[in-house]
């Protein structure tokens, strides 16, 4: 099974072979490097300190317990938020005014994944040039550690579940009584993961006293496939329908991607959820929207209606982040189902999400189907190929460039490659060892063809 190195952290399966897998030493190695990038930078006397939070994941606890003996080992700081959010992480790194923060999460990834996700001071994840520093130092194994007199200590903090939901209910396009006074009826799939602590609790501080939890245990033994995607959310679909709810509400294992089911059990959409929310937003206040090109032109669509200008990034949060702070944009995220609202912090957000999406909602003065029906009926079909060990990607990729030349191409981040209204996205994964295959259209139908064309095309060009 494979270690991946990317902007997207350190990220692989447990058990197996050292630098084939996310095996302890690995662990070690890179936390160990990444400890050391941050005390090098370091100018002042102070110990170095680091945030550390794990999703619901079985390894989590093994993890965790690495990561902190290694930084300890260092001489740096670790305030534990032990079970907690990737963006409540985010939020914690500045507040605790600390160095850096590591988040123990494979995000959507199936339960025998696990990864570092690695921030910043401000809490935003690393770039890619402190990336490729942090694997040249875990290589040479170039590492420093602290005398027994200097160790760094370990201090656990659970007190950031409350200031997480504090900062959101003091957001000021948040408006908890307009949502206190729907009397919403909402039922979550937490996928046995750290969303079984955090969304209920939200919930509760927002005024929605009727919520079923399912798959409300945190043992990382998620019940489904995690990734928030229609197939998987079948079982959220129908207790939504029998437990006649106003909306089901789903997220992924580190409570960074939200999508909704509608009152008769149909998918609003992940990529609908960052529509809807910033139609939301940008109805409060004029600006620029960012989102990745692998996601929906109707962004661009509600953003132009509202009087502002869409910028598309490449794809991956640190993309979608620097373009939304070169365009000063107002709201921002991805298509999978993640929001960025940057004056509330710049990262994806689930939490945050979910109290502008039921603000909008309950301003709509209708269901939530009804909601849906306000914005454009595009479809994007999503799929992957796996990549075998020693496919040349580059070379697949510049032989169908030279297929479909004849069409607007745009390579900065895989392949774009648009066909009048409608477009194709070809990129390999950030996270997993494959090639994602999205496509978009006004008819399934015509979205789905697309994609499985150039899915042969793929195929032919890795024989």
């Amino acid at each position: 099974m494979p270690l991946i190195k990317s902007i997207s952290g350190i990220r692989g399966t447990i058990g197996g072979k050292t630098g084939e897998t996310l095996s302890p030493v690995d662990v070690v190695k890179f936390t160990a490097a990444f400890g050391t990038i941050l005390k090098r930078k370091s100018t002042d006397n102070k110990p170095v300190k680091v945030v550390i939070g794990r999703d619901g994941r079985i390894s989590g606890p093994m993890v965790s317990s690495l990561v902190q003996a290694t930084l300890s080992a260092l001489g740096i700081d670790v305030v534990d938020l032990g079970p907690s959010t990737t963006p409540t992480v985010e939020i914690a790194v500045p507040l605790e005014q600390a160095d850096g923060g590591i988040i123990l999460t494979a995000s959507h990834n199936p339960k025998e994944w696990n990864a570092l996700k690695l921030l910043n001071e401000k809490g935003e994840f690393i770039s890619a040039e402190v990336g490729q520093e942090l694997l040249k130092i875990a290589e040479a194994e170039d590492f420093e550690f602290a005398q027994v007199d200097k160790l760094g200590k370990i201090i656990p903090d659970d007190t950031y579940l409350q200031k997480h939901i504090d900062a959101i209910l003091a957001y000021p396009l948040v408006d908890k009584d307009a949502i206190k006074a729907k009397n919403f009826k909402v039922v979550v799939d937490a996928i046995n993961s750290t969303g079984a602590i955090f969304v209920p609790a939200l919930l509760k501080a927002l005024g929605v006293e009727d919520v079923i939890v399912l798959n409300s245990e945190v043992t990382g033994k998620f019940a489904h496939n995690p990734e928030p995607l229609p197939h998987h959310l079948s079982e959220l679909s129908s207790v939504v329908v029998k437990e006649k709810a106003h909306l089901g509400i789903a997220v992924d294992p580190d409570v960074d991607r939200l999508c909704f089911v509608c009152e008769d059990g149909s998918m609003f959409g992940e990529e609908y959820t960052l529509v809807a929310v910033a139609d939301y937003v940008l109805s409060k206040r004029k600006g620029n929207t960012v989102s990745n090109m692998s996601s929906t032109k109707a962004l661009k669509e509600i953003t132009l209606k509202q009087g502002g200008e869409y910028f598309a990034s490449a794809v991956g949060e640190v993309n979608v982040v620097k373009k939304m702070k070169e365009v000063n944009a107002v709201i921002g995220g991805e298509g999978n189902g993640g929001i960025i609202v940057p004056d509330f912090h710049y990262g994806r957000d689930a939490l945050i999400g979910i109290a502008l999406f039921l603000s909008h909602l309950a301003h709509h003065k209708g269901s939530i189907k009804s909601l849906r029906a306000l914005y454009p009926d595009y479809f994007i079909s999503k799929n992957k190929i796996e990549l075998e060990k020693g496919v040349d990607v580059k070379a697949i990729f510049d032989m169908i460039k030279k297929k479909y030349a004849k069409h607007p191409i745009n390579d900065e981040d895989g392949l774009k490659i648009e066909f009048d209204d409608d477009w194709v996205h070809l990129r390999t994964s950030n996270t997993e060892p494959i090639i994602r295959i999205y496509s978009e259209s006004d008819f399934e139908s015509k979205a789905n063809n697309i994609a499985h064309r150039l899915m042969e095309d793929i195929k032919e060009g890795m024989k």
